[in-house]
């Protein structure tokens, strides 16, 4: 039997289901070995002071078995791994020389990419400086919260060895977890009869841009400063309301930053509180004790030197020289030590640039292309790789 062909608007609708089945691909660490010749500008960068941050995850990793598994499982690195790499940073001088030549013989650098392409995006946070009390009182009306004694995390791992790195977080009720309350509800009001208040600052946009930096300092009234710590989220999605403000053209997207994002909710008391609102994630925090803000992988950041990732696809505590582009490329030896909301994919970082003004502006006006290259130790090959990855040896 013959069968007819398709008339051209059947194979068109045929085609459009066909590629809406596919759909996107999913993000994918792929990895391509490199030689530390073809890293820019890593000659001329002071690696001691990536040194002086990896050496803080190394005290961290001496705390877990040899067995334990080290980042997404997909690379098949163990802790064991680390041990000599870890050793040797303990006993290499403080100077750049003697830091190179340690990385470039320990280490083997991967261009990091997502499904082969290896551009991504860039930007940068920091420690603000709030001004507050520990009681409500005339300025002072916006509060900022401890963890709720019921919120739950789960971390999805332990359930499916696909979902390492997923995380939810939620509430019980009577025996079932359900989704915490949004922002916009805590704001109003959601949370109070549970007493959860830690300080009262002057400042609600300066509130909400704490929670998207994850930590900071308040300056009390009697001259004092609390620092203060992430410790937990509600489980909502993070929304950029940068990102929000472009779409709908309210300002170019290449002049959007913290700071214009600022002088625009300002500008607006009305809308500027709905925009907010629309981002339903909500961080709660906790008194630090000791030394600078704590990042994921539990040490104290490094200003200039440690970097967000996705801990699903890059691992907390390994070294990654990171290469921008731009009118103001930032060519740097990092430490994967921490993760964030808006940090997704295997090319994605966020820059912490410490505390003060300084920081503020290199932070909130940072968002540049680029890529980096994931450090491996000598001796260990990621079964990750690009197809078109080279043989160096």
């Amino acid at each position: 039997m013959t069968v007819a062909p398709l008339s051209r608007p059947l194979c068109l609708l045929a085609f459009l289901l066909l590629a809406a089945c596919a759909g996107p691909r999913a993000p994918h660490l792929t990895l391509t070995p490199q030689r530390f010749s073809d890293l820019p500008g890593w000659h001329d960068d002071h690696v001691a002071e990536g040194l002086a941050a990896l050496l803080r995850s190394c005290a961290e990793l001496g705390k877990r078995a040899d067995s334990a598994v080290f980042g997404p499982p997909e690379l098949h690195m163990t802790v064991a791994d680390w041990r000599p790499a870890c050793a040797a940073a303990a006993q290499t001088a403080q100077d750049d020389e003697s830091a190179r030549h340690f990385f470039e013989r320990y280490f083997i650098p991967y261009l990091a990419g997502n499904n082969g392409e290896s551009e991504g995006l860039f930007t940068g946070y920091y420690e603000p400086l709030l001004h507050g009390a520990r009681e409500r009182g005339g300025a002072y009306q916006t509060p900022l919260l401890k963890r709720p004694p019921d919120l739950v995390t789960v971390e999805l791992g332990r359930f499916r060895p696909a979902w390492r790195g997923e995380r939810i977080a939620g509430r019980v009720v009577h025996g079932a977890l359900l989704p915490y309350q949004s922002r916009a509800q805590i704001v109003h009001g959601a949370l109070d009869p549970l007493h959860l208040t830690l300080l009262w600052v002057d400042d609600p946009i300066g509130a909400f841009f704490l929670q998207v930096q994850g930590s900071g300092r308040v300056e009390l009234s009697d001259g004092s400063t609390v620092q203060l710590g992430y410790d937990g989220q509600n489980g909502q999605p993070y929304v950029a309301i940068g990102k929000l403000l472009a779409d709908r053209g309210v300002m170019p997207r290449a002049a959007v930053s913290l700071q214009s994002i600022r002088a625009w909710i300002e500008a607006h008391p009305t809308e500027g509180p709905a925009l907010m609102d629309e981002n339903p994630s909500y961080v709660f925090f906790r008194v630090l004790a000791g030394d600078g803000p704590v990042g994921s992988e539990g040490v104290v950041l490094t200003p200039g030197r440690s970097l967000a990732v996705d801990r699903r696809f890059i691992p907390l505590g390994a070294p990654v020289f990171l290469a921008t582009t731009g009118d103001a490329p930032l060519h740097r030896l990092m430490v994967a030590q921490d993760t964030g909301g808006a940090i997704t994919g295997p090319v994605r970082g966020d820059v912490f640039w410490g505390f003060g003004a300084e920081a503020e502006a290199k932070a909130g006006g940072m968002r540049a292309e680029g890529c980096y290259y994931l450090f491996v130790p000598a001796g260990i090959n990621p079964v990750i790789a690009s197809p078109d990855a080279r043989n160096l040896s």
